[in-house]
């Protein structure tokens, strides 16, 4: 069968114990999460829950329609790479010498991304983008060393004016 890769918004109400009810719902499906990330939305009263997973179009419906059935899951959405925005935010930390800080700094600027720390032994480097950026500026860095990195995984929104929380579609 042929995966693609789905990315899933569940609005959901801003409460303790509603992120398990949802993760557990793709465990006991037996689905891996690539990514998720989660977030108070423009009303308090409510959080996004965006994950990233691979699937089958019909394992994706069967999932969505699972998700609406959960008590305090208000709308889920599927958001294509057409109709929608996803980035990623990479904190990575890297060796560099008085040799290599040139070459960094280059490779940076290149990539639209922003050094945020910098010691005799290190630069710490911010950068978002889509997934395939990330991994691509990740691979420039290896030649220097990496020292430690952590990603947020993906985040996505809509294009246009609606807002899918307050139940106005754009």
């Amino acid at each position: 069968m042929n995966k693609s890769k789905f990315v899933i918004a569940v609005y959901v109400e801003n409460k303790y114990g509603v992120l398990t009810r949802v993760t557990s719902m793709f465990t006991r499906r037996g689905f891996n999460i690539d990514s998720l990330t989660v977030g108070e939305t423009e009303d308090p009263n409510y959080s996004r829950i965006t994950i990233s997973l691979s699937g089958t179009n019909s394992e994706l419906q069967q999932l969505v329609s699972q998700l609406k059935k959960l008590y305090n899951v208000r709308k889920v959405e599927v958001i294509s790479a057409e109709s929608g925005i996803r980035r990623e935010l990479l904190l990575i930390k890297i060796r560099s010498t008085s040799e290599t800080r040139r070459e960094i700094r280059e490779v940076t600027e290149v990539f639209r991304a922003k050094i945020i720390d910098y010691s005799a032994e290190a630069m710490c480097i911010e950068i978002t983008g889509d997934t395939n950026k990330i991994d691509a500026f990740i691979d420039n860095m290896k030649p220097f060393g990496i020292i430690e990195m952590c990603r947020t995984g993906i985040v996505a929104i809509e294009r246009g004016a609606g807002s899918l929380v307050n139940g106005k579609e754009g």
